[in-house]
C-alpha cells in the first residue's frame, strides 16, 4: 500500500538536504486546514508567487488558496456554481476549482501525497535518486514541480500529443522530459517507458506511478473529500440533499474523494466519467480522444470500483465545442444574452477540457436521476484554460472565426440537449466486470499480486486500511521536520 518502513541511510540524506535547503514539509492536516500553518510561514508566503519554485509553496498545496497569482493568503475552498441557464437543469451543480494550486492543477497535491511518505521514510533518496513521474499531463507537471521545490531531480513522462503549454513549462522545471507515442489514452506506452527506464537505471530512479500509488488515493480522500464536505456544509440548506459526486476516472485519485463523501452521505452516488471515444469502463472499449488529463484504456489499480455507482461517457467533440463557447467573445456574449450573469461568464476560463467533461457528466447525472432544485451534485475543475490556449488557436486555424451562429448551435446541441445516452448504472456484476479488467494491466503486465486484486474486492478492510493512514503519515512528517530542525 503506502510503504512507511524506514530506510535510515536515505532518510538521513533527505533530512540533511531539507536542512541545507530550508525545506519544511506540510502535513495532510495542514493541507486540509491551512489555518493550522504557522504564522511565520504565512507571513513569508506574502512575498511568494503562486507558481514560484520556492519550498514555501509546499504549504500552498490546498484547495483554500486566496485566488491570486502572488502573495495570497488562505481562505475558504475555491469553488463555483453553474446556473440553470448553463446546465439546462434545476439541480445545483457545484465544482471545486483547481486553478489556484501551484502549477494551476490539483495534481500537485496528488504528487505530494506520493512523494512525502517516501521522503520521510527514506524509501526515496532525494540526493542519490531521481523521481520519475509518468503521466498524461498534469501529474508529471505536479511531480516535477514538487521535485524542484524539494531540490531533487525528476524525470517527466507524458504522451507527445499533449498540449504545448505542458511541454514548454516542463522543459524549464524537470531534469528530463520524455514524450511517449500517442495521445491522452496511450497509457500503456507510458508504462512501457517506465519499464525501460527501470531496466536501464535500476536503483538510480524511483517511479511514482499515479495509477498505482495509494498516496494519490489518500490525498484526495482526505484533502479533496474534506474540501467538498466544507462546501456542502456552507451551501446545503435544510431540505436540500447531496445526490452525487462526478469525476473522470483518470488515475483513480480524484474519484477517491467520493469514498469519503459516501461515508458521510450513504445515499449519495459516485459517477465515473470517461471519453466516449475510449469507453473502457462502459464497453471494455479502446481508442483515442482529446479530453486531456484523464488517461484510460485500463482501470487504475487504486480505483475502488466496488464503490462506484455509475459510468458516464462524454463525447470529446462536445468538450472541444464548449471550450470555444466558453472562451470566445462571441460565445460569451451569446451566453449573457441567454441570461447568464457576466460574473459567471467571466469565470469560464477556470474550466480546462477535463473540467468541461466533468460539468457535462454532472449534467447527464442530474438528467438521468431526474434531480430537482433541492438536489446538489459536486464535481471537479482539475485545471483551467491556462493550459489550453494552443488548442483554442488550433481550432481557429481548423474551423475559422467563432461566430454567434456557432455559439447558438453549441449551446442548444451540447447544453440544452445533453442526453442520458452512453451511461450505465452499475449492478454488482457490472462493477465486478470493471474491477476484473485490472487483471490484464496490473497482474499480467505490471506484475502485481492476484491475491491483492482479490482483496480489493472481497476484503472489507482493504480500503479502510488505506484511508486510516493519514494520521500515521502526518506523525512521520512531524518527526522528520523535528529532525530537520528548522
Amino acid at each position: 500500500m503506502i510503504n512507511l518502513k524506514l530506510n535510515e541511510d536515505a532518510r538521513k540524506n533527505n533530512i540533511t538536504r531539507c536542512r541545507e535547503r530550508n525545506i519544511i514539509l506540510p502535513t495532510i492536516a495542514q493541507m486540509k486546514d491551512p489555518g493550522s500553518i504557522p504564522d511565520k510561514i504565512k507571513e513569508r508566503l506574502k512575498g511568494v508567487g503562486l507558481w514560484d519554485v520556492d519550498p514555501l509553496n509546499l504549504f500552498r498545496i490546498t484547495w483554500k488558496n486566496e485566488p491570486k497569482e502572488s502573495g495570497g493568503d488562505f481562505g475558504g475552498v475555491n469553488y463555483m456554481e453553474f446556473p440553470p441557464e448553463i446546465t439546462g437543469v434545476e439541480t445545483r451543480i457545484i465544482a471545486l476549482v483547481g486553478k489556484w494550486f501551484p502549477t494551476g492543477s490539483h495534481k500537485v497535491g496528488a504528487t505530494y501525497g506520493c512523494l512525502a511518505p517516501a521522503l520521510v521514510s527514506g524509501n526515496f533518496d532525494s540526493v542519490n535518486q531521481k523521481a520519475v513521474w509518468p503521466s498524461t499531463g498534469n501529474y508529471c507537471r505536479g511531480g516535477a514541480y514538487n521535485s524542484a521545490l524539494l531540490s531533487c531531480e525528476s524525470i517527466a513522462i507524458l504522451p507527445e500529443e499533449m498540449s504545448r503549454e505542458r511541454f514548454n513549462w516542463l522543459n524549464s522545471i524537470a531534469g528530463e522530459v520524455i514524450s511517449t507515442p500517442g495521445c491522452e489514452s496511450n497509457v500503456k506506452e507510458i508504462f512501457d517507458k517506465c519499464k525501460e527506464l527501470r531496466e536501464e537505471r535500476g536503483d538510480d530512479i524511483v517511479i511514482f506511478n499515479q495509477f498505482e500509488e495509494f498516496g494519490n488515493y489518500l490525498w484526495h480522500y482526505e484533502v479533496t473529500g474534506n474540501a467538498i464536505k466544507e462546501v456542502l456544509d456552507a451551501e446545503m440548506s435544510e431540505g436540500e440533499s447531496f445526490k452525487g459526486y462526478v469525476s473522470a476516472t483518470g488515475s483513480g485519485g480524484t474519484i477517491a474523494a467520493g469514498d469519503f463523501l459516501k461515508k458521510l452521505y450513504p445515499e449519495s452516488k459516485i459517477a465515473a466519467s470517461e471519453a466516449l471515444q475510449c469507453p473502457t469502463l462502459l464497453r471494455n472499449g479502446f481508442g483515442g480522444h482529446r479530453i486531456e488529463g484523464i488517461g484510460d484504456k485500463h482501470v487504475p489499480w487504486i480505483h475502488n470500483v466496488k464503490n462506484t455507482d455509475m459510468v458516464i461517457a462524454i463525447d470529446d467533440a462536445d468538450c472541444m465545442a464548449m471550450l470555444r463557447l466558453f472562451n470566445e467573445n462571441a460565445g460569451r456574449d451569446f451566453l449573457v444574452e441567454r441570461g447568464v450573469s457576466e460574473e459567471v461568464v467571466n469565470k469560464f476560463d477556470l474550466l480546462g477540457i477535463s473540467g468541461i467533461a466533468n460539468l457535462l457528466g454532472a449534467i447527464k447525472f442530474a438528467r438521468y436521476f431526474e434531480l430537482n432544485k433541492d438536489d446538489i451534485v459536486i464535481t471537479i475543475l482539475t485545471d483551467s484554460m491556462d493550459l489550453y490556449d494552443s488548442r483554442k488557436k488550433e481550432m481557429h486555424e481548423a474551423y475559422g472565426k467563432f461566430m454567434r451562429e456557432d455559439a447558438a448551435k453549441i449551446y442548444h446541441h451540447t447544453l440544452e440537449n445533453q442526453k442520458i445516452d452512453n451511461m450505465l448504472e452499475l449492478s454488482y456484476y457490472e462493477k465486478l466486470r470493471i474491477h476484473n479488467l485490472k487483471y490484464f494491466t496490473w497482474i499480467e503486465q505490471q506484475g502485481r499480486e492476484l491475491e491483492e486484486l482479490n482483496s480489493q474486492w472481497y476484503d472489507r478492510n482493504y480500503w479502510k486500511n488505506i484511508q486510516n493512514l493519514a494520521p500515521e503519515i502526518d506523525r512521520e512528517i512531524e518527526h522528520f521536520n523535528k529532525e530537520v530542525g528548522l
